[in-house]
């Protein structure tokens, strides 16, 4: 057994208190995602984790990246034919979680799937190197694969047969909006009594917020 009691953190970076804080939370996520970003110390703020429930009734958690957010909710990019997308097609409810450890701060996001317009599909794709367009067709994302020189003859195929041409994007990749029901902030504070604020969205979208014990 390898003991790791003694791993240990003073979290005494900011507070989290509701004086001063917005009415809605995507206010204040673009607040913590800037500071964040504009403190440096953290590689891809953007990355996120994204937990489903899977077909096999197990949760399952993975780190994609978030691509936009709105008012609306969250936007990731993925194979509608994956582990994950598959999961969401049949149970869309969902955690979003970052954790951003230089800051001493996560954010958790539970919120409900839907699949993105296919203009706003699109218009990522388009935006995406020809290396990333190529990559989305040639994987059969969670698939069984024989090896990865079979991926690597596949996409090279690719590379001659789209030579000088527009790379489509396949029915199979898009994106999924998360319209969050609640979303959690989390601040890391001395002596492990942490800040917990939760916005949590009400019959006429509106937003109540609560502290929740440490």
């Amino acid at each position: 057994m390898e003991d790791l009691s003694n791993y240990r953190k003073s979290y005494e970076k900011s507070e989290l208190v509701e004086t001063g804080i917005p009415e809605d939370p995507i206010t204040l996520f673009k607040k913590w995602f800037h500071e964040t970003e504009d403190s440096g110390g953290t590689d891809e703020v953007n990355a996120m984790t994204v937990s489903t429930i899977g077909l096999d009734g197990f949760p399952k958690s993975r780190v994609v990246l978030l691509k936009q957010y709105t008012y609306e909710g969250f936007i990731f990019y993925t194979n509608y034919n994956s582990e994950k997308g598959r999961a969401i097609s049949k149970n869309p409810h969902v955690c979003l979680s970052f954790f951003w450890a230089a800051a001493e701060r996560q954010v958790i996001i539970k919120g409900i799937a839907e699949k993105t317009t296919e203009n706003i599909s699109d218009g990522y794709f388009d935006s995406r190197p020809a290396g990333s367009k190529l990559g989305a067709i040639v994987s059969h994302q969670s698939e069984v694969i024989a090896s990865r020189e079979v991926l690597e003859h596949d996409l090279k195929q690719l590379e001659h047969d789209f030579e000088g041409k527009e790379i489509p994007r396949p029915e199979h990749w898009g994106g999924f909006l998360i319209r969050p029901v609640s979303i959690e902030f989390w601040q890391g504070r001395a002596n492990r009594l942490h800040d917990r604020i939760r916005y949590e969205i009400q019959e006429d979208f509106s937003w109540k917020t609560e502290r929740l014990a440490p």
